[in-house]
């Protein structure tokens, strides 16, 4: 019996290739046969699980941050011409800032660095994680720093990302979580619209008219009026990418894995891909902690186990290995 484990990392504490040796060691130590893939949804960690499961190689690049400091972020390049880029790595909202963290000054150009020196190495397909952003310039930044540098050189261009926000609300969704106040959000939403009205405009392309546009504060959007970037879900296209359907077909049965659970984490979270993808195969969720208002989203999992350290996800991952010898239990429990 083999088991696919594939898990998102622990944001904050453990990389999802962390997750996964953990457990997948805990799985071998009890005889079990374990398979590992790291995943992502569009988020932060998508550059190191894509990098890993498509073999590409890093490139270190020297950028800037959101508020202007230096930042040493990495790109990966794949042998077939596909360049994955993290926003978070030039854009986060978790970069380090010496001046101040004003989400009115925040910037994509950092990331727009990033896009352009994956387009110079020769990149045919740049992919763009675009979760965790600091930022609500609506792309501005970004597309400054790709025309700067050449542009994008003929390479299609692809945002994944989790969220349905369009353009428009960009601000006043995601605005708050960056440090915006009630205030500084109508500045910034007026600065979208303004910004959507020179898109339509110069290009003839209405981000406030498309879904997923809002995504990383508007940068999504610019990315799609600017340039004609595919907006996709992340969890699926990463899914596809990594050839999960395949692996799991190949396994009796799949763990998956993040910092916490809870009820959102079935709207457009790799979680939820993979339990909408497992059929009949048992889903075994090892995870940081549990929302106690998980409700009917816990009766898609066959087993959920709260492991926080090496040491647990390593006992869950021996659990799990025993579990899915025998009979899958008919409701999930709790460890």
């Amino acid at each position: 019996m083999s088991i696919l484990v594939a898990p998102d990392s622990f944001k904050g504490t453990f990389t999802a290739a962390e997750v996964a040796g953990h457990i997948a060691a805990g799985i071998r130590s009890a005889g079990g046969s374990a398979s590992e893939l790291p995943v992502a949804d569009g988020g932060e960690g998508t550059t190191e699980a894509l990098a890993r499961g498509l073999d590409a190689r890093p490139v270190r690049v020297t950028t800037i941050g959101p508020w202007g400091e230096p930042v040493d972020a990495a790109i990966g390049l794949t042998a077939d011409g596909t360049a994955v880029v993290e926003l978070a790595a030039a854009s986060g909202l978790n970069l380090p800032s010496d001046g101040g963290r004003d989400p009115f000054a925040a910037s994509t150009y950092g990331t727009g660095v990033l896009i352009a020196e994956a387009a110079r190495h020769g990149a045919r397909r740049i992919v763009v994680a675009a979760g965790g952003s600091a930022t609500t310039d609506g792309g501005a930044g970004a597309i400054a720093a790709i025309e700067e540098r050449g542009g994008l050189r003929g390479a299609e261009l692809v945002i994944l990302s989790d969220v349905t926000t369009r353009f428009s609300d960009a601000a006043r969704v995601f605005g708050p979580q960056k440090g915006a106040g009630p205030a500084a959000v109508e500045l910034l939403t007026r600065r979208l619209e303004l910004l959507a009205e020179s898109f339509v405009r110069d290009f003839g392309r209405d981000p406030r008219l498309v879904d997923r546009t809002g995504a990383a504060g508007g940068f999504s959007g610019g990315m799609w009026a600017r340039y004609g970037a595919r907006l996709v879900s992340g969890a699926d296209y990463v899914l596809d990418l990594l050839g999960f359907d395949a692996q799991l077909t190949a396994s009796s049965a799949v763990v998956v894995g993040e910092g916490r659970l809870d009820s959102q984490t079935g709207q457009g979270k790799i979680i939820g891909a993979i339990l909408a993808r497992a059929g009949t195969k048992p889903v075994y969720a090892v995870v940081g902690s549990v929302d106690p208002d998980l409700g009917d989203y816990a009766e898609g999992f066959a087993r959920i186990i709260v492991a926080g350290d090496p040491a647990a996800m390593h006992a869950a991952g021996s659990e799990l290995a025993r579990a899915a010898s025998a009979t899958c239990p008919a409701a999930p429990a709790y460890l």
